[in-house]
């Protein structure tokens, strides 16, 4: 569980949606959100972009 500024809990995680990192209420400095999904940084939107154009390996 998480605090809010006024000491109360808070129901909802906000986490990157590549790493997973917690992004509290006051944010962070380098957060990014693109295509309505939130990031802790430009570089898990790099890395999720990267991800997404690699294909799937054959299996």
């Amino acid at each position: 569980m998480k605090l809010s500024a006024t000491k109360l809990y808070v129901e909802s995680y906000v986490k990157c949606r590549c790493c997973g990192i917690l992004i509290y209420d006051a944010g962070r400095a380098d957060a990014v959100e693109k295509d309505g999904k939130l990031f802790c940084s430009t570089w898990c939107v790099d890395w999720e972009a990267a991800r997404a154009a690699d294909p799937a390996p054959a299996a």
